[in-house]
């Protein structure tokens, strides 16, 4: 199996009336968590209203981070582009991706909270309209072109970047797709990498996984862009693992609830819809749906192989953020799916437990002639011994 990737996604999601301060510091903190652990990617959100996803610039966020971390990549996760003048964020990501020396990701997507796009007079169609409109200027700049184009919100006149990207020939680029082919459309035309946020989030997603990469591998040929690869494509998805699921069940009881009022109630975003009236129909939709894990070790490593084969192969997998459990029970999560999920889908796993099955069979064997070793070195001291 081709190695995957193992990252977060963290929007985030934070219970309201809490202090916001100490929240983005526990973002931050996660992230050096990540790091440590070995995990190769972190994306953040912008969002502007809600109260709940409280970044309100992934490149901000990842400037922070990138102080605090060595190894991890840091993506905008995503960037709403359909808000802003393509060319600054283009100008941007690739400041970052030199103050990162090449770990900074553009992710782009229109904007999820017509929330957010209300206060800039702006509907879900408007932003979706301009989010192909952007992205194509986007990709001209970072190839070096000089732009000058109209859109319904700027006008760009000899636009062009005046640094070059850090990494060569570019930074990753990726589009965020929920449940519709948009998303798969515009990667496959750009060829840029793939971001299944709601892929893995809902039943329906769920099930247009393999579909969503055929309208990639479609799109790519009607553009003549080269066969598009599956390591550039990442699916977003939930878990919560403990030691036993007894005890995953527990600890998500802490703040699994916000998370369900959140999309029931809050974000007007159907395409996210999640069902449960109680904690318990909340797990249950989460285990048996087939979106997510809460459980153990074994049923993570069973949804990560269950996506492999409803997908047809992807290259890395993101963990959605979320405060289901206290800040230590979700980095133990981490740390558990670091430790024994990880290795599975990397490699890591079958080369040890082949080195256990070989000294295990030959165990009985070698027991023997250490004995034998033993014996032989006992009996050369005695004559060693009765010969001085």
């Amino acid at each position: 199996m081709t190695r995957i990737r193992f990252g977060s996604f963290l929007a985030p999601f934070h219970k309201p009336g809490q202090n916001p301060t100490l929240a983005l510091q526990r973002d931050l903190e996660l992230v050096e968590h990540l790091d440590r652990l070995g995990y190769d990617e972190a994306w953040f959100g912008e969002h502007h209203s809600a109260g709940s996803e409280i970044i309100a610039s992934p490149e901000i966020f990842i400037a922070a981070a990138a102080e605090r971390t060595r190894n991890i990549k840091l993506g905008t996760g995503v960037t709403s582009i359909s808000y802003h003048n393509p060319l600054w964020v283009a100008d941007r990501m690739v400041m970052l991706d030199h103050l990162t020396r090449g770990r900074a990701m553009l992710g782009c997507g229109p904007g999820s909270l017509p929330t957010d796009s209300a206060m800039i007079g702006l509907n879900p169609t408007d932003t979706r309209e301009l989010l192909e409109v952007n992205l194509d200027i986007i990709m001209r700049l970072l190839r070096g072109e000089v732009v000058n184009a109209e859109t319904r919100t700027h006008k760009l006149i000899d636009a062009q970047l005046q640094l070059a990207p850090y990494t060569q020939p570019c930074f990753d680029v990726a589009v965020a797709a929920v449940a519709s082919p948009t998303g798969p459309r515009m990667a496959g035309q750009h060829g840029v990498g793939l971001l299944s946020i709601g892929a893995t989030l809902t039943q329906d997603g769920f099930d247009a996984l393999a579909h969503h990469w055929s309208v990639v591998e479609e799109r790519a040929a009607h553009f003549g862009q080269p066969a598009p690869d599956r390591e550039k494509w990442r699916l977003v998805g939930l878990m919560h693992i403990a030691e036993t699921r007894e005890q995953a069940y527990r600890e998500v009881e802490y703040g699994i609830e916000h998370w369900f009022r959140y999309f029931q109630k809050v974000a007007a975003f159907p395409q996210m819809a999640v069902a449960g009236g109680d904690i318990k129909e909340m797990i249950d939709f989460i285990n048996e749906a087939g979106i997510g894990a809460i459980g153990t070790v074994e049923d993570a490593k069973a949804q990560v192989q269950k996506l492999a084969d409803q997908s047809g192969g992807f290259g890395a997998f993101l963990l959605l953020g979320h405060e289901w459990a206290n800040p230590e029970a979700t980095k133990r999560s981490y740390e558990l799916i670091a430790q024994h999920v990880m290795p599975e889908f990397q490699g890591q796993a079958a080369s040890t437990l082949a080195a256990k099955d070989r000294a295990t069979s030959t165990r009985e064997k070698h027991a023997q002639t250490q004995l034998d070793a033993v014996d032989i070195m006992t009996k050369r001291y005695e004559q060693e011994k009765a010969g001085s």
